[in-house]
């Protein structure tokens, strides 16, 4: 009755860990995605593929600089501020998580020549954050009695590692090349250089620590004409080996063998494909209007394979079973004055995630993102933009369907029954500065 099997207690101390840093919380976007990629993005909730003439638009769609006939460098921090909790059976819980997060919005444009140009951008596209207190969720909160001495160490452990803390820091580097084709239409090639520089998951029992890189590629492709311009542009999926190592919290499941104080562990994190499309037209001179679709990947996000030991046997297998999901932006942009210019936007995303794999790790749901901003050129080339955003997730009241009958297999069961909520406040500062083409 007492006896514990080493394999299922490091399996399920391993995953528990493991799978935060791959489904925590996120209050950008949809699944665990940021797409504020820069201070325009902020202010026209990322309605942007289509944009030739602003700056913070290359990001968005790299094609786009060689509609642009100077060089120039921008450098910017994105700030959120998340706010979620969870009504559960024993009450009202808010999370313990970082008040403010701040991630890198780095871009730079380099024209060759009338036709080839390139680029280079660095920020934060996926990123985690969530730190929920023990005993959040009642079903999870039980204790296994131990048999006194000398049969036994006497008190108690866990019943379930519980997710405690999930901290995913990516970052992003995308160099890319542009070609313009005619004086209306260009194409642009780069790559897509991830790094996952910080994990550091806990939960109830045990810690992990891990870091890792991947790649992918980017395509885009914009047509301006007149008042009316339509972009396109495409990012791959990347596989990235996340390597670490994990040690136990609880030094009793370590002296009775249910843990062993440290081991390697490894995972795939499998990032979703992005598509963007878009068409925006300037109604005046002053006055621009952009509609974007955007199709994110997520059904890739399946399963998580957690590895470990020596010999890198599966350790677990937890079932996500994401779906892949939309996004609908309408983002505007007025010259006030020949050197400033307001910005305002509103998007609505889908989420990736059904109640069959539900997961309290990430407490998704659909969302609107409200965005508003202003630009204003200085003397010499130089720019400085702000922005502001409001993401506001409808509630999720989640009633799973499956009873909770201990182990490992939580997602989409009645051990996470709760009332989600969830809002964010984000700011964009930049500053940029434009050089003469060589």
């Amino acid at each position: 009755m007492y006896a514990i099997h080493n394999s299922f207690w490091s399996t399920l101390a391993v995953s528990s860990v493991i799978i935060s840093a791959c489904a925590s919380q996120s209050l950008q976007a949809s699944g665990f995605a940021v797409p504020e990629i820069s201070t325009a993005g902020i202010g026209t909730a990322n309605a942007l593929v289509a944009n030739p003439v602003d700056r913070g638009a290359v990001p968005y769609n790299p094609a786009a600089i060689a509609f642009h006939d100077q060089s120039w460098l921008s450098l910017g921090s994105l700030l959120i501020g998340p706010e979620f909790s969870v009504e559960t059976a024993n009450g009202s819980h808010e999370s313990a998580g970082a008040d403010w997060l701040v991630a890198p919005m780095i871009q730079a444009a380099l024209r060759i020549n009338e036709r080839w140009s390139a680029g280079l951008s660095i920020n934060a596209p996926f990123g985690l954050e969530t730190r929920w207190k023990t005993g959040v969720f009642p079903p999870l909160t039980g204790k296994i009695p131990l048999p006194p001495p000398p049969a036994g160490p006497g008190g108690s452990i866990p019943a379930s590692p519980q997710p405690t803390q999930g901290t995913l820091q990516t970052l992003a580097f995308s160099p890319t090349v542009s070609y313009a084709i005619s004086d209306e239409l260009a194409i642009a090639i780069g790559a897509d250089l991830y790094w996952v520089k910080s994990a550091k998951l806990n939960s109830s029992v045990t810690q992990l620590e891990g870091d890792g890189t991947g790649l992918g590629f980017n395509l885009s492709a914009l047509y301006a004409k007149g008042p009316f311009s339509a972009g396109i542009n495409f990012h791959s999926s990347s596989k990235i080996p996340v390597d670490g190592s994990y040690s136990a919290l609880n030094p009793t499941m370590v002296m009775i063998g249910a843990l062993q104080p440290s081991q390697t562990a490894e995972l795939d994190l499998e990032l979703p494909w992005r598509l963007q499309l878009g068409v925006r037209y300037e109604l005046t001179p002053a006055l621009a209007v952009e509609l974007d679709w955007t199709r994110n990947g997520w059904s890739g996000f399946s399963e998580i394979d957690v590895r470990g030991g020596l010999v890198g046997a599966s350790l677990f297998e937890d079932v996500n079973d994401w779906e892949d999901a939309n996004a609908y932006r309408l983002g505007l942009t007025y010259q006030v004055q020949d050197r400033t210019q307001l910005r305002f936007g509103y998007s609505y995303d889908e989420t990736p995630q059904g109640d069959a794999h539900f997961s309290a790790r990430v407490p998704d749901n659909d969302r609107h993102l409200f965005g508003m901003g202003v630009g204003h050129s200085l003397d010499d080339g130089w720019q400085i933009e702000a922005g502001y955003m409001y993401v506001m997730f409808e509630e999720r009241r989640y009633r799973g369907a499956r009873p909770y009958l201990g182990g490992a297999e939580i997602n989409g069961t009645d051990a996470i029954n709760g009332d989600y909520k969830a809002n964010a406040h984000l700011i964009g500062l930049e500053v940029s500065k434009s050089f003469d083409a060589f």
